[in-house]
């Protein structure tokens, strides 16, 4: 076992080895638990974008990471696929007020992973931690959808989860970087993906395939029409 689980209170290791098995078993909708047996303590998983959404078809990975005061404490949240969304920062970190002011010790790792889910449905601008996406969710919403959409479509596939994501070694700290890691590997924090191809050419252009997606979509990706969700906006 690491480190960070050994600091863990047998107790609460005892708590977070239910919760998995309660989930695994329930298997909710759209979320699938990536548990990790050498830490218990380090708890990933892999979201579904939701329909009606500018996320949807993409496949997003979190991380949530248990303190030894858990679950009086609530776990930090963060995003490791890449996404344009208000309430996620330029590192990934996830605001939203069930991991702090209405955070209660009766809520557990399932709450959590739904609430991540509902705030790809109904993000909170008025907690922006990202401000250019908040501003445009509330003022120029087809432009905030497009780039949403964009963002899901470049580093949210499902053939390019293992190569665009926020860097592992940044979750948890502050940063502004935003650049695309392509080696390594979300479902192995400690693992890099190994180069597929046999010459310098190939590995390039497999590498430099997410930024020529994101050129070609910038050109091609018309700006969305949801007028529903600007009546959902005015109700939050």
């Amino acid at each position: 076992m690491s480190s960070n689980s050994e600091n863990i209170p047998p107790q609460v290791i005892k708590r977070i080895l239910k919760e998995i098995a309660e989930i695994t078993s329930e298997q909710l909708d759209g979320i699938k638990l990536v548990s990790n047996d050498q830490d218990v303590s380090d708890i990933q998983a892999l979201i579904d974008g939701p329909a009606d959404t500018p996320y949807f078809g993409g496949l997003f990975r979190v991380k949530l990471i248990l303190c030894k005061g858990f679950p009086v404490q609530p776990p930090k949240a963060y995003f490791i696929t890449k996404i344009f969304h208000p309430n996620v920062s330029s590192n990934g970190e996830i605001c939203v007020n069930t991991l702090k002011k209405d955070w209660k010790p009766e809520l557990g790792i399932k709450q959590v992973l739904l609430t991540i889910k509902c705030l790809l449905i109904v993000p909170n601008p008025e907690s922006a931690l990202n401000e250019e996406a908040g501003k445009l969710l509330l003022e120029e919403y087809d432009e905030y959808f497009s780039r949403a959409k964009l963002y899901t479509e470049v580093h949210a596939r499902h053939s390019l989860t293992l190569k665009s994501q926020y860097p592992v070694e940044n979750i948890g700290k502050k940063s502004n970087s935003s650049s695309i890691s392509s080696n390594t590997n979300p479902l192995d924090s400690n693992k890099t993906i190994p180069n597929s191809g046999n010459n310098t050419t190939n590995q390039s252009t497999s590498s430099d395939e997410p930024n020529m997606k994101m050129a070609k979509l910038q050109t091609n990706v018309p700006a969305a029409k949801k007028n529903d969700k600007k009546k959902a906006l005015k109700r939050l």
